[in-house]
């Protein structure tokens, strides 16, 4: 039988810890999330993160921003909310404007307050696979700790990932490497794809294409592992992925639903970057 790797006992399972390591803080963490226009999915994401944060005793404040918002305004912003101790993390929501292109707004986001793991000082412990003080992109994040606790392990396993953004492929890849796994990275140009994702152990799509890899692209024998990072809005308010998820679940041996499994990690993730972040300011406090 296939396994269905929902997120929610993973979620269940680390709520009281968060809520615990909070009550050992001096103060609750504080989170500043930056939303620019009236994007109807952002609007979504953003009040899940609120609602989240808020249900393990952290603090978070939305500032709403009209689309005509221009990037010095934002750089000042950004500038405050460094200077700011009260606020331990800050993130600003993605998709942006037109005028934001070519901005780069994360390296203007301390490191210590970087909860989405953007930051180049984040991005390059990767490299250096360096442990300590860095958080890490949340949706691989997730999608690691959603692994693990189906013991599903990936040292010398072939892994396929389709979509190479900053996101969520290019760091993925090279956190899944730091486990040794062997990665190979799939983009919108890659030559007959079914021919990697027949071959691998482990395939996981984030391309947000709906229902985009069908059951040719995987093997019939149930040995595969399927991650569905993908999330579109079909007719009548349904939501899918970029796998077909009915029409390939028999064929493979695990696949995450979508709702509910890839997109709880990345909120889970993104708490525990807030947490862990409130922890590191305290303790430079108190040095």
């Amino acid at each position: 039988m296939t396994q269905i790797l929902y997120s929610k006992p993973i979620v269940d399972s680390e709520l009281g810890e968060l809520k615990d390591a909070i009550k050992t803080l001096k103060n609750a963490p504080k989170l500043k999330v930056i939303l620019i226009g009236n994007n109807p999915s952002s609007k979504i994401y953003v009040k899940r993160k609120k609602e989240f944060c808020e249900s393990i005793g952290a603090i978070c404040e939305i500032i709403q921003k009209n689309d005509d918002f221009q990037p010095l305004e934002l750089e000042s912003l950004l500038c405050n909310i460094n200077k700011d101790d009260e606020i331990n993390g800050c993130l600003v929501q993605l998709p942006l404007p037109p005028q934001f292109d070519g901005f780069n707004f994360q390296e203007l986001i301390s490191p210590l307050k970087d909860v989405d793991g953007f930051h180049k000082d984040n991005i390059f412990s990767i490299y250096k696979k360096s442990s300590g003080d860095f958080l890490l992109p949340c949706t691989p994040l997730g999608i690691i700790k959603l692994l693990q606790h189906y013991n599903i392990n990936v040292s010398g396993k072939n892994i396929t990932i389709i979509g190479r953004s900053l996101i969520v492929g290019k760091p993925l890849s090279m956190m899944l490497t730091n486990l040794d796994a062997t990665v190979t990275l799939c983009h919108s140009r890659t030559r007959d794809l079914a021919n990697f994702t027949k071959a691998a152990d482990i395939i996981i799509s984030a391309v947000g294409s709906p229902n985009f890899l069908t059951c040719d692209y995987f093997k019939d024998d149930k040995s595969q592992v399927l991650i569905d990072v993908g999330i579109s809005s079909l007719k009548q308010n349904k939501i899918t992925g970029d796998i077909d998820f009915n029409g390939v679940k028999n064929q493979v041996a695990s696949i995450t639903p979508v709702p509910g499994g890839v997109g709880p990690m990345t909120i889970l993730s993104l708490a525990k970057n807030l947490v862990k972040s409130a922890y590191i300011q305290e303790n430079l406090k108190k040095a």
